[in-house]
This record gives structure tokens, sequence and C-alpha cells, in this order.
């Protein structure tokens, strides 16, 4: 983090997402923030809370995919909810602790995985010498003091283990069958804590699942397995030896705590649209709930307790059905950035299908490559399919750019379809304007009868 710039950050999103500044520009603010919050003195940190963002705006315009590519160039703990999945505590479903647990999750995989690349090498040398003992077991110091002549064998032993050690780094003996020792711990059933109500959530079940599972021993057993098998065997138990978990825990709640992302999706569906209490009266339960934690409050999980304070919360939602006002005040001031993104013209679907590291055409010529068919897409061919994207979006229902997938499926799927039987490899295909208007008309007419179809 200490290299990337706002503007960096904003040029490193530039290359997935097209458009959409200002949204850019707030979370690079937000992100940066987030390092230099860490390099002020101790006695004022604690004092600099995160700015929460709203990102109001239709579906398909870039706002979940702003959030993610932010946490995949800081490599920060990410977590997508649903608002409408929750509900208020008493009720049977989701309660919004639960998103917490789910990042702190995240947080340790995350931690986890970085440590096991760390041990990856060391870890792979340990499985080689334990495999190499199995084929060639090794002699005991006494037989090796016996004579001159065991002395001889054990060079000999020496140059066999060498020749051995190559064959098993070239994959030779992949096939061949050993018996190897294992161990596994044996876990009990799941608990059903019977009459268990809404008092019990999420968490304390994971952590009586977790205390019943240590009251079973581990159980050491022979199986017998190709040399390949044992290997990813003997490297899982291996580098779960040679990994701390207490550190990578203790570490992967620091990182959650102070730079988790927490991405709130749809909270424009516990937005209480209706005068009176009946049918909004759980939406608003749901944002109550909500508020303690986007405010900061320590959670417990199986890991340990979440300071939510310093987590940056993102919310998003379309907002056509409600307005960010129809969210409760408190909720609305715990959100004090908010960004409006506008709708998608003709000339981004076309700069969506052309500039992106990730866009759909690419997608597709690396799909058939495969099959060793090369798709070419001309500039008129990708202007015509952007044109005809803008124009369903325009007469039936505005999906913003997801809308370009449905539409290059539908131009490719014959294609798709005849690879590699009719059209044979290798053979090189070029999309041009006319064949996507040939293509294309059948799914214009459909769009234009389902406006007559109730």
């Amino acid at each position: 983090m200490a290299t990337l710039t706002p503007k960096q950050i904003v040029n490193e999103l530039d290359k997935y997402i097209i458009g959409q500044t200002e949204a850019k520009r707030h979370v690079a603010v937000a992100l940066r923030n987030r390092w230099r919050r860490m390099q002020v003195p101790e006695q004022i940190k604690n004092d600099i809370l995160p700015n929460n963002i709203l990102m109001i705006g239709p579906t398909g315009v870039g706002k979940t995919e702003i959030a993610r590519r932010l946490a995949k160039i800081a490599k920060v703990p990410f977590v997508k909810v649903e608002a409408s999945k929750f509900t208020e505590v008493g009720y049977v479903g989701r309660d919004v602790e639960s998103m917490v647990r789910d990042l702190v999750e995240r947080a340790v995989n995350m931690v986890k995985a970085e440590k096991i690349e760390e041990v990856q090498s060391k870890a792979e040398e340990q499985v080689e010498e334990m495999i190499l003992d199995i084929l060639l077991p090794p002699s005991s110091p006494k037989e090796k003091e016996e004579d001159h002549r065991l002395l001889l064998e054990d060079q000999s032993s020496s140059n066999s283990r060498e020749r051995f050690r190559q064959k098993l780094k070239d994959g030779s003996l992949d096939q061949q069958h050993i018996e190897i020792k294992t161990s596994h711990k044996e876990t009990s059933p799941n608990i059903n804590i019977m009459g268990a109500g809404p008092a019990i959530d999420e968490g304390m079940m994971m952590g009586f699942q977790e205390m019943f599972n240590n009251f079973f021993p581990k159980k050491t057993y022979t199986k017998k397995v190709t040399i390949l098998e044992a290997k990813k065997i003997l490297l899982a138990e291996v580098i779960h030896k040679l990994i701390d978990m207490q550190a990578i825990k203790e570490e992967a709640l620091i990182r959650a705590n102070n730079s988790g992302i927490i991405f709130i999706d749809e909270i424009d569906k516990i937005a209480n649209t209706y005068q009176g209490n009946s049918p909004g009266i759980s939406r608003e339960g749901v944002q109550r709930d909500l508020l303690p934690i986007v405010e900061g409050s320590d959670i417990t999980t199986k890991y340990g307790i979440v300071h939510t304070d310093h987590i940056l919360f993102i919310g998003a939602g379309a907002f056509h059905m409600s307005k960010p006002s129809d969210l409760i005040p408190e909720l609305q001031g715990r959100f004090p950035i908010r960004v409006t993104l506008e709708n998608l013209s003709q000339q981004d679907f076309y700069k969506i299908l052309d500039e992106p590291k990730n866009a759909l055409p690419r997608q597709y010529q690396a799909l058939l490559q495969v099959e060793g068919v090369t798709l070419e897409f001309d500039t008129e061919a990708k202007n015509e399919i952007a044109h005809t994207a803008y124009l369903i979006n325009e007469e039936v229902e505005n999906i913003g750019a997801r809308r370009l997938q449905t539409v290059i499926s539908y131009l490719l799927n014959t294609i798709l379809f005849d690879v590699p039987d009719t059209i044979v490899p290798p053979t090189m295909i070029v999309i041009t304007k006319e064949r996507v208007q040939e293509s294309l008309v059948k799914l214009l007419e459909k769009q234009d009868l389902n406006k007559y179809i109730l």
C-alpha cells in the first residue's frame, strides 16, 4: 500500500472498469487513508475512523467490481454480502454479525495461503525425503558399523537414493504404489443442540462444533496409495506442522480489524418505503441490527474478538424503488460519502469490449484457442455489438454491462457448438459487422415481441 498512490489505484481500476471516475477516486482515497492512518502516532490512530461509502446506481454499472478489484489491488480481506439475505434478530435466517465472521474467515484463509507459500519448498523437500525413506529404508547405525562391506553397500545405497530422487522429480515413479502412515482427526457428527432458538447464533454453533471435535483423538493408519497421491497427502500434513496456526489467527484478526472491507450490496432492499409499521418493520429491524456493526462494536468469532471500528463498509444499491433518505437517519449518517454511478453509454459498451484486460472478446478468444481456433473481432463488429446491447437495455430492461454477455453468448453460440466437429482446427474466424447483424437479428425480434407478452 505504501507504493500505491490514489492516482495509481485509479489507474489499476481503469484496467478492468470503464468509466465511473468519481467512484474510483472516492474508493482510492478511502484505501490510501487506511495506509495513512497506520503511519500516524498511536494516540491519534484510534480516533481516525474510515469514511464509509454509499454507491448509488443501476445494476451492471460496476459497483461490485470496483470494490472487488480494490480489495485485490490492496491484498486485503474482502467479503461481499447481500443486505436482503439478513433478518432481524429473533427471526430464522442469517444475522448481520455473520458478515464479520465471514470477513475473519477470509482473512485467515488469506494469511494461511501466504504462510503456506513461504514453507512450500521446504515442505516439498521433506516429503521427498519421506518418500525416499519408504522406497529405500535407511540402515541402522549398528549395521553401518559392522564391517567395511556394509559401508561400501551404504555408498551404493546413496547413489541409488540420488537416482530415485531424480525419478521422483521427473514424475516417472508417480504411478508406483507405496504404503504411507498418515493421521487424521476423527470429527464428531454435526452437533444439534435440542431446542436451540435464535439465541444460539452461528458463531456459537461453530464454537460448540470445534470444542466437540477436539475431544476426538488423532488416529494414525497405514494406507496404500500411488506416489502421486502420497505427495499430496504427506505435503498437506507437513505443511500443517510447519505453519503456526495461532500466529495465523492473530495476524488475520489484525488484518480484519485494520484493513478489512465489507461490501453490502442491495442495501436499498432494506429501506423502509412503507408508510406504517406492518410491511416495513422487519426491514427497519435489519437496519437497526446493522447500525452498531457499522458504528463500531466488538463481534465474537471463533478466532477471537473483532473490533469493527476501522473496517471499511461500502454500501451499494440501485435505489430505483426507494431513495437513500428512506434508510433510518442513523444508518445514513454512517455512510457520509455518497457516489452516484452513471448509466453506461454506447461508447462505454465499446470500451468495455475493447480496453479491459478481462474483456469478453479476449475471454472467448482464449477459450477457442484451446481448441486450435483463432477468433478475431474487427472494430465495426465491436461497435455493432455495443450498439445492440445498448439498444436492448433501452427497450427492455437496463442490466448494464451484463447485457454484453447475453449478446456475445448469443452471437458465438453456434461457433462454440460447431468447434471442433464442424469447424475443424486449425482455422481462423473473423467476426465482422455483417456477421453480427445476421446473428443478432433474431435476438432483436424476440426482444420486440417480449414487450407484448404479459
